[in-house]
């Protein structure tokens, strides 16, 4: 690799380091500071000119002020001439809201791509996207990395006897059914309901054979886990034995870390796309890291090679 800099916004310095150790580079030096009239600062401390700069940022609460921190750093690069900008998205900010599905509401995910563009970066390597149409928002690159090897292999690896994966609703159940695939096991629908912007779901009936079997939920993403756990539950009634869950990003957001420790769930298992909050982590939840999937990608796209098959398996 050649004239490349990796730098971190101030909440993804735990996953920056970890794309730099795996690099064996060291993390950029920048400065991020609040004035007194809460106005953002960043200055870059080292030369950029005509690098490859890389810039990562997580969605850790408050989200609007991690937007905020990411255009500035973007617009700061640019204007000290970087060849060109990376930005780093593990999680990609409001990609829940990407389609005018209401009367008179915004397509926010594609107000992000636009807002990032504008502020002058030139490539986006972001991870699952709640809806992959999201990539076409952006008139620049945008690349797409799954976790869905990682999660795939963690159960593989386990050895679990008796087997079924589950769709947690019709939309999940391609991804569910190559999950089932690559696990040589059966495939679970849950039919559910979702009534306007009500985050929780409710589970009406199950398709296929769960009594007597582990069951394993995957999906992309858990918010408050209202969705995920009323499937657990109907799970239970239908008699599987165990129950595990699993998914990209784990949002965890209100008391969902409680609810998932009080559910009929044995395990979730996700990916540090998201930082876990240290009072978040409980017995149930396995975190496994994706930073070495992006410090790949990141290692190809300076050296000009494909990405290929660790972009998305889908």
């Amino acid at each position: 690799m050649k004239n490349i800099k990796i730098f971190s916004c101030p909440t993804a310095e735990d996953f920056t380091n970890e794309i730099c150790d795996y690099l064996n580079l060291p993390m950029g030096k920048i400065n991020f500071m609040k004035f007194k009239n809460d106005n953002t600062f960043v200055q870059i401390l080292e030369t950029v000119r005509d690098q490859d700069v890389y810039i990562v940022q997580t969605t850790q609460p408050p989200v609007n002020e991690r937007i905020m921190e990411l255009l500035i750093a973007i617009d700061a690069l640019k204007r000290a001439s970087a060849g060109r900008i990376t930005v780093v998205l593990p999680y990609y900010m409001y990609s829940r809201s990407d389609k005018k599905d209401q009367p008179r509401v915004p397509v926010t995910a594609k107000l992000m791509a636009k807002i990032i563009e504008s502020a002058g970066a030139t490539r986006v390597i972001t991870c699952d996207l709640h809806n992959p149409a999201i990539q076409a928002y952006f008139d620049i690159n945008c690349d797409r990395i799954s976790a869905q090897g990682l999660l795939q292999d963690y159960f593989k690896f386990k050895k679990l006897e008796n087997m079924v994966v589950v769709a947690t609703d019709a939309g999940s159940s391609k991804k569910a059914h190559k999950y089932s695939k690559f696990l040589n096991c059966p495939l679970a629908l849950i039919d559910k309901r979702r009534d306007g912007n009500d985050d929780n779901a409710i589970a009406t009936s199950i398709i296929g054979e769960v009594k007597g079997k582990q069951a394993i939920i995957f999906d992309d993403e858990i918010d408050t886990a209202g969705s995920i756990i009323e499937t657990a539950r109907i799970l239970e009634s239908h008699g599987a034995t165990e129950i595990y869950a699993a998914c990209t990003h784990g949002i965890l957001s209100a008391n969902a870390v409680e609810r998932i420790q009080n559910s009929p769930i044995k395990e979730l298992v996700i990916t540090n796309t998201v930082p876990l909050d240290e009072k978040k982590k409980i017995d149930k939840i396995k975190v496994i890291s994706i930073a070495p999937l992006f410090a790949e990608s990141i290692k190809r796209i300076n050296e000009g090679k494909p990405l290929g098959e660790i972009l998305t398996i889908e």
